[in-house]
C-alpha cells in the first residue's frame, strides 16, 4: 500500500519521504510548490535509490485531489504536512492563514473519506499549547488560545480531526505535536530551503556563515530566561522525520485518536544555538538585538515520555549534529535547491 505525502517537497516532508522510503513505504507526493522546490524529491531518489510519484497540486484543489486517489488506488494513509506555517506572517496575514490550512484540510479530508482513506497522521505543532504556564508540557497540558493565527490553524485543526474521529470511529488518527525541527539530511544533499528571508532560526544563522546575510536578528533579549532570549526544544529533523513512521504502526493497530509530542525535552535559547553552531562549525555567527515579534513566547519545551512508551520512538541527534547536518547543507549548497 501507498502513502500519501502533502506538503512532500517541503523540509520535514521530503525528509520524512527519506524515511518512509527507507522503511519500504510506496510513497505518492502532492505540493504546491508555494514555498519549496521539486528538487527536493530528486535529492530523495538520489539517496534512497528509489522514484517518487509527485503531482502538483494545491490541497484545496478538490477536482486535482480525486484524480491523484483515482490514479494511485493503493493509497491507504495520508501525513498532512501541507499549510502556511510561519508566524510572524500569520499574525500579518491571518486571513490566508485560516483559508489555506483549515480550508485546505477540510477538502483533503473529504476526497479521503469519499475514496475510503480514513488513516491520517497530522503535522501539527507545540503552538497549540500557546504560552503554558509550566514546562516542560506534556500531551495532558491544557491547550490554550494560541498566540498567533498560525497557531491558531493547528489547534483548529486538532479540533476537526478529534470531532471527525469521534463521530466515525473508523478513522485512525495520529497528532505528532512538534516542537523546534533543525538539521538537515547527513548527507548534506537535503536541508531547509526557505524562499527570501529566513523565518527560523537556523536557516537564518547558516545563511549567515554562508555570508548571504551579515548578522542574525535575535527578537528579544528581555524574556524571563537564563540569558533573556527565547528558548525552545529544537529536534533534528531526521529523528522528527523517523517519527512519523513510527506513527503510521500506531495506525496500523488502530490507534483511534491519538497525541504524540516530537521533541527531545531539553529547552535551548537563541544563543545557546548560536554558541553550540560557533562550537560546532568554527564560523563566527555576527547578531544584534531586535525587538520582540509579535506573537513569540519565553520558554516551550516538551516532555517527550509519552511518544516513546506508545511509539517506542526516542530522539537520537543532539544539538552538536544539528548544527554540523545544518551547516553541511548550507556550506555545499549555499543557494539551496537552486545549486
Amino acid at each position: 500500500m501507498s502513502v500519501l505525502v502533502t506538503g512532500g517537497t517541503g523540509f520535514i516532508g521530503s525528509h520524512t519521504v527519506v524515511e518512509l522510503q527507507e522503511a519500504g513505504y510506496d510513497v505518492v507526493v502532492i505540493d504546491n510548490l508555494s514555498n519549496s522546490s521539486e528538487k527536493s524529491l530528486e535529492r530523495v531518489e538520489e539517496i534512497t535509490g528509489k522514484p517518487v510519484k509527485f503531482y502538483k497540486i494545491d490541497i484545496r484543489d478538490r477536482e486535482g485531489l480525486n484524480e491523484v486517489f483515482a490514479k494511485e488506488p493503493d493509497i491507504d494513509s495520508c501525513i498532512h504536512f501541507a499549510g502556511l506555517k510561519a508566524v510572524g506572517e500569520s499574525v500579518e496575514k491571518p486571513w490566508e492563514y485560516y483559508e489555506n490550512n483549515i480550508s485546505g484540510t477540510l477538502v483533503l479530508l473529504d476526497v479521503m473519506k469519499k475514496h475510503g482513506v480514513k488513516n491520517i497522521i497530522f503535522s501539527s505543532s507545540c503552538t497549540v499549547y500557546g504560552d503554558p504556564d509550566k514546562v516542560p508540557v506534556t500531551e495532558d497540558t491544557p491547550k490554550k488560545w494560541a498566540t498567533n493565527p498560525y497557531g491558531s490553524t493547528k489547534s483548529m485543526q486538532e479540533t476537526i480531526f478529534a470531532d471527525i474521529q469521534h463521530a466515525d470511529p473508523e478513522w485512525n488518527i495520529v497528532l505528532l505535536r512538534y516542537f523546534n525541527p533543525i538539521g538537515a539530511h547527513p548527507s548534506g544533499r537535503m536541508g531547509e530551503d526557505p524562499n527570501g528571508i529566513p523565518l527560523n532560526l537556523m536557516p537564518y544563522i547558516t545563511q549567515v556563515a554562508v555570508g548571504k546575510l551579515p548578522f542574525l536578528r535575535v527578537f528579544g533579549n528581555d524574556f524571563p530566561t537564563h540569558d533573556g532570549t527565547g528558548v525552545r526544544d529544537y529536534i533534528h529533523v531526521v529523528d522528527l522525520a523517523k517519527g512519523h513512521v513510527k506513527a503510521l504502526e500506531r495506525i496500523k493497530a488502530n490507534c483511534g485518536l491519538a497525541v504524540y509530542n516530537l521533541g527531545t525535552g531539553t529547552g535551548y535559547s537563541v544563543l545557546d544555538i548560536v554558541k553550540s553552531f560557533e562550537e560546532a562549525t568554527g564560523v563566527n555567527i555576527p547578531y544584534k538585538i531586535m525587538d520582540r515579534r509579535p506573537g513569540d513566547i519565553a520558554e516551550n519545551y516538551s516532555d517527550p515520555s509519552k511518544a516513546e512508551r506508545e511509539m517506542g520512538w526516542k530522539a537520537e541527534k543532539g544539538i552538536k549534529e544539528m548544527c554540523e547536518d545544518s551547516w553541511r547543507w548550507q556550506k555545499n549548497n549555499p543557494n539551496g535547491y537552486a545549486d
